[in-house]
C-alpha cells in the first residue's frame, strides 16, 4: 500500500482532498436538515393553533362573563373614586341667588381689605376681587352659582398673595365665564327661531373648563418663590400657571467697586470689641421683582 501511494502520488491526494469535500458537505446538510426541521416544527405549531383559534366558538361563555364583569364593577369604582379626588381639588358651587352672590361678594372683599391690611399689602383702589360690573348690578340667575365658585377661588388665590406679603398686588383681572357671554349676547328668540332650535341637539357638557385670571404683583424674590410654590401645591383647587412674565426692578447690574488705598487714620485709643465684625454689604438680593402671571382655575363637569 505504500509503495501504491508512493507511485500514485497524485491519485493519493486526490482521493484525500475528495474525502474532506465530502466530510464538510454532509456536515452542512446535515446543518441545513436541522435548521430546516426546526422551522417545520414552528410553522407546524402556528398552523394547529390557528386551526384550533378558528374551531372556538366566539360567543362569550360564562367564566368570561364573569371576568368582564368583575372588570367593569372595578374600572366604576376606581372611576368613582377618581371623581370624588378631582371635586375634592375644586371649590364647590352651591345654588346662589344674584343677591346671594353680591352679598357674598361684598363680605369676601372686606375680608380681603382687611387681610391686606394686616399683612401689610398695599390693594389697587376701589378693588373688587375682579368682579367690579357685579358691585352694582346683580348677574344672571342661571350664572350667579358659577360667578360664586370662582369668587371663592380668586379669594383663596388672593389669600395665598396676602398671607405670602407681598409688598402690592398692583392688578387682578378676570376673563369672563363662557356663560356670562352667552346670556349677555342671546337674543329673545322668535317662534321660528324656536323651532329651529329644538331641532339642533344641545352640545354635551364640557369635562373640564378654566376660568383665568391676570393677576400682578410686587414682591420679593423669597415671598414671589413663596407665593409660586403655595399656587402649585394648593389642596383645595386646580392652579395652572399659564405663562409666567418676572420683572427685576434693577435693569442693571451693580458696578464694580474699584479698591483704593485706604487713607492713614489716628490711632484709635479704644480696642476693637473681640468678636465684632465688619456690616455687610450685600450687592445683590436686595431688590425686588414684578410678576404678571396667567393662571387657570379647573372646574370639572358632572
Amino acid at each position: 500500500m505504500k509503495l501504491w501511494f508512493q507511485q500514485n502520488r497524485a491519485l493519493g491526494t486526490l482521493l484525500i482532498v475528495f474525502g474532506i469535500g465530502a466530510l464538510f458537505a454532509g456536515v452542512l446538510l446535515y446543518w441545513r436538515w436541522a435548521t430546516w426541521s426546526d422551522a417545520r416544527q414552528t410553522f407546524d405549531q402556528a398552523a394547529a393553533e390557528r386551526n384550533r383559534l378558528e374551531q372556538l366558538d366566539p360567543l362569550p361563555n360564562d367564566v368570561n362573563y364573569r371576568k368582564l364583569q368583575g372588570y367593569l364593577d372595578r374600572y366604576s369604582t376606581a372611576l368613582n373614586k377618581f371623581k370624588d379626588e378631582l371635586k375634592n381639588g375644586v371649590v364647590p358651587a352651591p345654588p346662589l341667588a344674584p343677591n346671594e352672590f353680591q352679598s357674598r361678594l361684598r363680605l369676601a372683599t372686606v375680608a380681603t381689605v382687611n387681610r391686606a391690611q394686616t399683612n401689610n399689602v398695599k390693594l389697587p383702589d376701589k378693588f373688587e376681587l375682579g368682579f367690579d360690573e357685579f358691585a352694582t348690578g346683580l348677574p344672571d340667575t342661571a350664572v350667579a352659582p358659577l360667578l360664586g365658585q370662582e369668587l371663592s377661588q380668586v379669594q383663596m388665590l388672593m389669600n395665598i398673595l396676602l398671607d405670602a406679603k407681598v409688598d402690592s398686588v398692583i392688578s387682578l383681572h378676570r376673563t369672563p365665564l363662557p356663560e356670562e357671554r352667552k346670556s349677555l349676547s342671546t337674543p329673545t328668540p322668535s317662534p321660528a327661531a324656536g323651532r329651529t332650535a329644538a331641532k339642533t341637539s344641545t352640545p354635551p357638557p364640557t369635562a373640564m373648563q378654566r376660568n383665568v385670571v391676570d393677576v400682578t404683583f410686587k414682591a420679593t424674590p423669597a415671598a414671589a418663590r413663596k407665593v409660586l410654590n403655595e399656587i402649585a401645591n394648593s389642596s383645595g383647587q386646580f392652579f395652572i400657571i399659564r405663562t409666567l412674565y418676572v420683572h427685576n426692578e434693577k435693569d442693571k447690574g451693580p458696578p464694580r467697586q474699584r479698591t483704593e488705598p485706604t487713607p492713614p487714620q489716628a490711632p484709635q485709643t479704644t480696642p476693637p470689641q473681640p468678636g465684632a465684625a465688619a456690616p455687610l454689604n450685600f450687592i445683590v438680593g436686595n431688590e425686588h421683582i414684578e410678576v404678571s402671571a396667567t393662571i387657570e382655575m379647573l372646574r370639572f363637569g358632572s
